[in-house]
C-alpha cells in the first residue's frame, strides 16, 4: 500500500487543484493520501468529490498544516484524520488565515521598497481561491522581475532574515496540538530536518513537541540523507512518538513526487497504525 500523508493544493501553495491532485495520485498509484493545505481545509470537499467520481479506490485523509512559532523558528504541525467541521478548529484556522492576509500585505510593502511594485495583486492572482503564501510572492518575482529561480527568491528576499521577510505572530506548538486533537486528529511534527537548526536544537524541538502532547513526527520526506534519517528516527523512538511519512507535494517534480517517500521500519509505529485504511476494490475510472 502506497501512503503519502503530506500534500498541498491551490487552496494553499500547491500548483494543482484538488481535482488535479487526485488525478496525480491515481497516476502515481497512491492508495492513501492526506491533503494538508496550510491553515486551510477548504480544498477537501472538492478532493473528495473528485475521488468519488474518478478514483474511488483512493483513501483520503482529511488534514491541515498549521504554522506555529517556536523560539525564532516557524514550525509546521500537520493535523491528520481531523474533523474538518469542528468549530474550534475552524475558528482557529480563521485566525490563522487573517494572520496570513496581514503578513502578505507587509511582504508586499517590503518588496515595494526593494523596487518590486504591485506584488500583492499579482500574488493574489496566483493564489486564486486559496491563501496568499510566500511561495506565491516567489513566483511573482520569478515571472515578473527577473529573479532567476524560486530558490533565489527566498534566498535573496523572502527567507528568514532577508529584505522582505515578515515574522508572523503564529501561535505556539501547544496551541496547534490542542486544536488538532480537539478535532479528533493526530498532531504530527512536519519535516523536522528541514528547519535550519543544529542537532541540539532539533532534539530540543522534538522533546518539547512531545511534552506538548504531540503524537507523531515525519521521519521520511524528500531531501533527507540516510544519516539524518537515522538520527531523526532514533529521536522519535526515544520520545515514543508515532512515525509519519509524506512527500510535502506541491507540484510534480523529481524529488517531490507523490508517493515517493514511504515508511519502511520495523522499529517505528506508523501514525496510521489503528486507522481503517482498507482500499476499495472498485474498478477505477479514467483520471480526471
Amino acid at each position: 500500500m502506497k501512503i503519502d500523508l503530506h500534500s498541498h493544493t491551490t487552496f494553499s501553495d500547491g500548483r494543482l487543484t484538488p481535482a488535479e491532485l487526485i488525478q496525480r495520485a491515481q497516476t502515481m498509484q497512491v492508495d492513501v493520501l492526506a491533503i494538508t493545505d496550510h491553515d486551510s481545509t477548504y480544498g477537501l470537499a472538492e478532493a473528495h468529490a473528485a475521488a468519488q467520481a474518478h478514483y474511488p479506490a483512493l483513501k483520503i485523509i482529511d488534514g491541515v498544516e498549521i504554522s506555529t512559532r517556536w523560539h525564532s523558528f516557524e514550525i509546521h504541525i500537520v493535523g491528520l484524520n481531523i474533523d474538518t467541521g469542528h468549530p474550534s478548529l475552524q475558528a482557529f484556522l480563521a485566525g490563522q488565515q487573517q494572520k496570513r492576509e496581514e503578513r502578505a500585505a507587509k511582504i508586499a510593502d517590503k518588496l515595494a521598497k526593494c523596487g518590486f511594485e504591485g506584488t500583492l495583486e499579482r500574488a493574489r492572482r496566483y493564489a486564486g481561491v486559496g491563501q496568499i503564501t510566500r511561495a506565491h510572492f516567489a513566483r511573482v518575482l520569478v515571472d515578473n522581475f527577473q529573479v532567476a529561480t524560486l530558490e533565489k527568491a527566498f534566498k535573496l528576499y523572502l527567507g528568514k532574515g532577508k529584505r522582505a521577510a515578515v515574522k508572523a505572530e503564529w501561535p505556539d506548538i501547544a496551541a496547534a496540538v490542542k486544536v488538532i486533537q480537539q478535532a479528533g486528529g493526530r498532531a504530527v511534527l512536519a519535516h523536522p530536518i528541514h528547519y535550519d537548526m543544529t542537532t541540539k536544537w532539533l532534539r530540543r524541538l522534538i522533546a518539547e513537541f512531545a511534552e506538548a502532547g504531540g503524537d507523531a513526527a515525519e521521519v521520511v520526506f524528500p531531501g533527507m540523507s540516510a544519516e539524518k534519517q537515522a538520527l531523526l528516527q532514533s529521536i522519535v523512538v526515544e520520545h515514543e512518538l508515532l512515525a509519519s511519512a509524506g512527500s510535502d507535494f506541491h507540484f510534480p517534480g523529481r524529488w517531490t513526487e507523490l508517493g515517493r517517500c514511504q515508511l519502511k521500519s520495523d522499529t517505528l509505529k506508523p501514525v496510521w497504525h489503528d486507522w481503517n485504511l482498507a482500499v476499495s476494490q472498485s474498478s477505477l475510472k479514467d483520471p480526471v
